[in-house]
């Protein structure tokens, strides 16, 4: 009976012991979360009010237009959180969930008509919102390259995007890097990301849409490039 009592103790001990440390290792990461989204809201000095909560769940409702958007709460999934490595790969999650909040602000009733429009979504504003959020990074000082780097690793490739809601992910990527090169150029020679293998993977699988973005620069087109 004793050893039974022990045996008890010591099993309560222990799962007392591993909810401390599931507590403090999602405190750490709620005070990581808050500390780069609001660097991107100072920096960028959005007059808006945006919290940012990190949710141990893997996924998100398809349409959570009355808890995330017209709520103007950030959610970070663990799913989505478990493929960021560097602050600024953190800051490029968090400024494409930004742009979108910001965008749920405007409209009429206080918004909650243009969040849903923003929660269907459309491939147009999923451009804007990609090259605004590059912004955002940029003038808080993360490189905008992070945002490549977390869209290849995180979003898949459909076979086609003519009857979504959303571009071919390939598409997306092309667009960004097409804006990075145009308006901060600079970046593209950091070292830091040059020998990234995660960003030498988006190098590989995007020869094809780099090559029409270097002929339309060549040509000195304004064209819009019409990528794959």
């Amino acid at each position: 009976m004793k050893k039974f009592i022990l045996f008890l103790c010591i099993l309560l001990a222990s799962n007392v012991a591993f909810a401390a440390d599931t507590l403090e290792e999602q405190n750490a990461i709620q005070t990581r979360i808050d500390k780069v989204g609001t660097d991107l809201l100072n920096y960028n000095k959005i007059p808006k009010r945006i919290v940012f909560t990190y949710s141990p769940k893997t996924k998100k409702a398809l349409l959570s237009t009355d808890k995330a958007l017209t709520k103007r709460q950030v959610i970070v999934y663990d799913g989505l959180y478990q493929h960021i490595q560097t602050d600024d790969e953190l800051a490029a999650m968090l400024a494409r969930e930004i742009s979108t909040a910001v965008k749920s602000y405007s409209g009429i009733w206080g918004g909650t008509l243009d969040s849903v429009q923003v929660a269907l979504g459309s491939k147009k504003f999923e451009t804007v919102a990609d090259k605004r959020a590059v912004d955002y990074m940029v003038n808080a000082g993360y490189s905008p390259l992070a945002l490549i780097i977390y869209i290849n690793k995180t979003c898949p490739q459909k076979r086609m995007d003519r009857f979504s809601r959303h571009n071919l992910t390939s598409k997306r990527l092309a667009r960004i890097y097409e804006y990075i090169t145009y308006k901060y150029p600079q970046y593209l020679n950091d070292e830091n990301y040059i020998n990234n293998e995660y960003y030498q993977n988006f190098l590989l699988n995007s020869v094809n849409n780099r090559k029409l973005l270097e002929d339309k620069i060549q040509s000195k087109s304004t064209e819009e490039v019409h990528y794959e």
